[in-house]
């Protein structure tokens, strides 16, 4: 059995909540092609459903906006207005620090002090993990992550397992070395797949997911002063997520002692 060498992170609505921009970068992408197509919260929550911006856009398509007739070709008029929004979404996280999430930056702090090695798998962009990183971190962080699996580096994204598949073989480490921390049901099945034991934090858009077969399930990493909410599975009778409790949720899985 292996002993606790690794983190993979999501990033979109893990490590910071960036849904609510994503959405508003789609609807600003949306009115500069000239379409009135406006996704509210609730209709958004929905399409998250579906991972990938493109993947989204043909959802929608498919399922609200039948009779659209896209000026190009599909793939290309739809890769376009990602391209834009994408556009948009970076020069967002540009202009202002947008948080992570509480407990996220001390507990990959601590990590790195400990010697863990850390990882990112996701489905966004690599321009979006960058602009992440660079303007809630600092330019730095990106070379905190060994390995920044992002956007089409497989040919399926979550809920498939490939990403994780993708990281675990860059970085040379077995499922059972492992630790994937995440925020949704389609990345729980993902991580889940690829023989990951998976920590979630929920947000506003996930909260009502099915997070069976999590090892826990919290409200956020938590901090000293701000503790987090445990939703299931067994606490580490502590305020907050730290490599400790890591290591024990870890080595509980496996039967073993921490």
């Amino acid at each position: 059995m292996g002993r606790l060498t690794t983190l993979l992170f999501d990033v979109d609505g893990t490590l910071a909540d960036t849904e609510e921009i994503h959405r508003q970068s789609f609807n600003k992408a949306f009115r500069q092609a000239g379409l009135d197509w406006e996704w509210s919260p609730a209709l958004y929550a929905e399409l998250l459903a579906v991972t990938g911006g493109k993947e989204r856009i043909k959802h929608y398509l498919a399922t609200h906006r039948q009779d659209f007739e896209p000026p190009l070709k599909l793939d290309e008029y739809v890769a376009g207005l990602h391209a834009a929004k994408t556009d948009i979404y970076t020069r967002t996280m540009a202009a202002g620090d947008l948080p992570l999430r509480p407990g996220v930056l001390r507990l990959i702090e601590e990590a790195r002090a400990a010697g863990l090695r850390l990882g990112i798998a996701t489905t966004t962009t690599p321009a979006n993990v960058t602009a992440l990183l660079q303007h809630s971190i600092s330019h730095e962080a990106i070379g905190w992550f060994e390995v920044i699996a992002a956007g089409a580096v497989v040919p399926a994204k979550k809920p498939a397992p490939d990403i994780y598949h993708y990281a675990m073989q860059a970085m040379d480490v077995s499922p059972d070395e492992c630790l994937a921390l995440e925020d949704s049901a389609n990345g729980l099945r993902a991580a889940r797949d690829a023989g990951l034991e998976t920590l979630i934090t929920t947000n506003d858009y996930t909260r009502d997911h099915d997070f069976t077969g999590a090892v826990l399930v919290v409200d956020t990493l938590g901090e000293p002063d701000a503790p987090m909410t445990v939703l299931s599975g067994e606490p580490c009778d502590k305020p907050c997520i730290d490599v400790e409790c890591l290591h024990r949720l870890h080595a509980a899985t496996r039967g073993e002692a921490s």
